[in-house]
């Protein structure tokens, strides 16, 4: 009797016990893992069941590379940069050769202009104001000095210098007037005497374009005349640039 229970009581511990997923569990017994004897031919034991390999797609993209494309338009431009610092001053370079002379300048622009003239005949006083005439040229640079009317017409505006020299009549006033324009700016005068002399004026005056220095006989209400012979040049008026504007 006492055999038969510890029969039953080994056959328990190796009957199959059911696993959570329903199927059954073979048994093992403690050496099934040794390997078997060599030259007996038998297989080795698995350890439970096969895995099968996972299996992972490899796409190679430089073989789905396409053509180069199009270059795009061009960007908006960034911010300028903040300047940087100056560099320092480099070596002073060796001396150039000679450049080539220039161009001949306008001759319009060379700042000349002088006149001198004379007169050999007396005058006498009018009814009105005359302009003293001459009939002597002694320089007259581009003709800036108009012989006809006796007035200076200015064409390369600065400043001038101008001087007349008279000479009076015996018992007879001498009253004259350098004028700019229309406008007296200087007197040359003498009072009746018995001798006659020799008087003179000068001036500077800053002229514009087209303005006129003349010199400008008294009416006759002051009885006046100017003195000189065929001879000897006794009336001279003379002006020169000093300084172009």
């Amino acid at each position: 009797m006492l055999g038969v229970l510890t029969l039953l009581s080994l056959s328990s511990l190796v009957a199959p016990l059911p696993s959570k997923s329903g199927l059954p569990v073979l048994c093992r017994h403690c050496c099934d893992d040794l390997e078997p004897a060599e030259g007996s031919g038998a297989q080795p034991p698995t350890a439970g069941i096969n895995h099968v390999p996972e299996v992972r797609t490899y796409i190679n993209m430089t073989i789905l590379k396409g053509d180069k494309g199009e270059r795009g338009d061009r960007g908006t431009p960034g911010k300028a940069g903040l300047g940087g610092p100056s560099g320092s001053r480099g070596p002073m370079g060796s001396k150039g050769s000679k450049g080539l002379a220039g161009h001949p300048g306008d001759p319009c622009k060379v700042q000349y202009s002088a006149f001198s003239v004379g007169r050999r005949k007396a005058l006498h006083s009018l009814e009105s104001y005359t302009a003293l005439v001459f009939d002597t040229v002694f320089v007259n640079l581009d003709d800036h000095f108009n012989m006809f009317d006796g007035k200076f017409l200015c064409r390369v505006p600065g400043i001038y210098f101008f001087n007349v020299n008279i000479h009076t009549w015996n018992f007879k006033e001498t009253y004259l007037h350098i004028m700019h324009n229309d406008t007296e700016q200087a007197i040359v005068y003498a009072q009746p005497s018995d001798r006659s002399i020799m008087q003179s004026q000068s001036l500077m005056l800053e002229l514009g374009l087209k303005d006129e220095v003349w010199i400008r006989l008294y009416k006759r209400e002051r009885e006046n005349a100017i003195y000189s012979d065929d001879v000897d040049v006794y009336i001279t008026f003379n002006g020169y640039l000093i300084k172009g504007s």
